[in-house]
């Protein structure tokens, strides 16, 4: 391996934590603003609405999905430069995706119709519902670029471990797009739509805010433009490097989609309660989740540092800080799921058998803030190092791994099932924990 020089620095607690804890109120707000827009539109009483607003939410989060790598991508690469002091701070790596991001976004605005006839080919919604799933779709098509430049700049700040600004441009977002939906669909009475432009309006206001941050970090325009020489933005390597990560993070996300998509097609089968009752917890697994992808953020940040400074040292420390920090929330996160998950479950449905069943599978289902906790600590050091090929292959064996407990435990019925879901993240966590354990001293160079 190439020498390259060494950049001492010590990864301590409050290291992670000012790095995790605005990204885990930033995580957090998006399911709210999920909640907020049902609450909206379901208070107009017209259930057609109500699930053209859901499938349409549910379009947008598969398509938007598949180009998350500009932002996990992005951020890894721009630790990486931090850490090997790039004193323009990660530029280029912003740049490209940012390119990018705008590129895909223009290219979906083309490809608007035959995605939404795809949808609804495959989700084949009811007249009413497949209306207002048009109405909703072909306002917030119009958030695609912006949301992707939102990707690569969020990229940008938690590689720089910017999380107060991350976390404020994320609450801006989304305050925006509850304010607007609400005024839109009640007052100017726009429906769906309304709450589509909200969206829309949000990823605006926070796409031009960030550049805007960019921009003067660079003290302006014409001294940001002066950073780049001609032709580095085509240098075939880097873009190269970018495209294999991007392709691996995206076949990683189509796998993480698969097995959540398995998982409500086999509750479907079991009928419309069992449905209804993982659906729930489900949705209760996915706040969780949130707040884990904060400590997540954290060590994909100090690690990607540290892999950029050629410094083991602290990549050990984040590496053992990230992972007890995640068992401390993980037991505290599973404890409120268990003790409050009564209450949450009354909440969300009135449906008398849907409680009782949500309620019976709750243990086992609040046991996955632990089983989860080791993937989604690995998730952020994969990240943090560039180790895309590895949280491919680990994402598909495991995945593999799922549908094959499943398929044995399907005698069990949905106890089977959930404990299919705790195998998936446990073969997850093991396979990353060995893949690294094997190219651990090739992160690092003598110097």
């Amino acid at each position: 391996m190439t020498s390259r020089p060494q950049h001492p620095f010590d990864v301590r607690s409050r290291d992670v934590w000012s790095i995790a804890l605005p990204a885990s109120v930033a995580f957090i707000t998006e399911p709210m603003v999920g909640l907020v827009d049902i609450a909206v539109v379901g208070r107009l009483g017209d259930a057609a609405l109500l699930g053209g607003l859901v499938l349409g939410a549910l379009v947008f989060d598969f398509v938007f999905s598949l180009a998350y790598f500009l932002r996990i991508g992005t951020a890894g690469l721009v630790a990486q430069a931090v850490g090997a002091r790039d004193p323009r701070d990660g530029l280029l790596h912003v740049s490209r995706a940012l390119i990018l991001g705008v590129g895909i976004g223009i290219g979906l605005l083309f490809l608007a119709a035959p995605i939404l006839w795809l949808a609804n080919g495959l989700l084949a919604p009811d007249p009413g519902v497949a209306e207002a799933l048009a109405d909703y779709y072909f306002v917030r098509i119009w958030s695609a670029p912006f949301s992707l430049v939102n990707y690569a700049l969020l990229g940008w700040f938690y590689g720089r471990a910017a999380a107060r600004t991350g976390m404020l441009l994320q609450l801006l977002l989304h305050g925006i797009n509850i304010v607007c939906s609400i005024g839109f669909v009640y007052w100017l009475g726009w429906g769906v739509a309304g709450a589509a432009a909200g969206t829309v309006l949000g990823q605006v206001a926070a796409a031009f805010l960030g550049m805007a941050i960019l921009v003067r970090h660079y003290g302006g325009i014409a001294a940001l433009v002066s950073h780049i020489a001609p032709g580095e933005l085509r240098d075939g390597v880097a873009i190269r490097r970018m495209f294999g990560l991007s392709r691996d993070l995206m076949l990683r996300s189509i796998a993480m989609m698969g097995a959540y998509g398995w998982f409500a097609a086999q509750g479907s089968r079991m009928g419309e309660v069992a449905l209804a009752a993982n659906a729930v917890l489900l949705n209760l697994l996915m706040v969780v989740g949130f707040f884990m992808d904060g400590i997540a953020q954290a060590a994909e940040q100090l690690t990607g540092k540290a892999v950029g400074a050629n410094w083991p040292k602290a990549y050990d420390q984040a590496y053992r800080l990230s992972m007890a920090w995640g068992l401390v929330i993980a037991l505290g996160l599973g404890a409120a799921w268990y003790l409050g998950g009564p209450w949450v479950i009354n909440f969300m449905t009135t449906n008398a058998e849907v409680r009782a069943q949500a309620l019976t599978y709750l243990p086992v289902a609040a046991l996955c803030a632990l089983s989860f906790m080791p993937a989604f600590v690995y998730d952020g050091i994969l990240i943090g190092t560039t180790q895309n090929v590895v949280m491919r292959n680990g994402m598909i064996v495991s995945l593999v791994v799922f549908v094959g407990v499943a398929l044995a435990l399907r005698d069990w019925g949905n106890w089977g099932l959930w404990a299919a879901m705790h195998s998936w993240f446990l073969a997850r966590g093991a396979i990353y924990w060995w893949a690294l354990e094997r190219v651990r001293t090739r992160l690092f160079s003598p110097a």
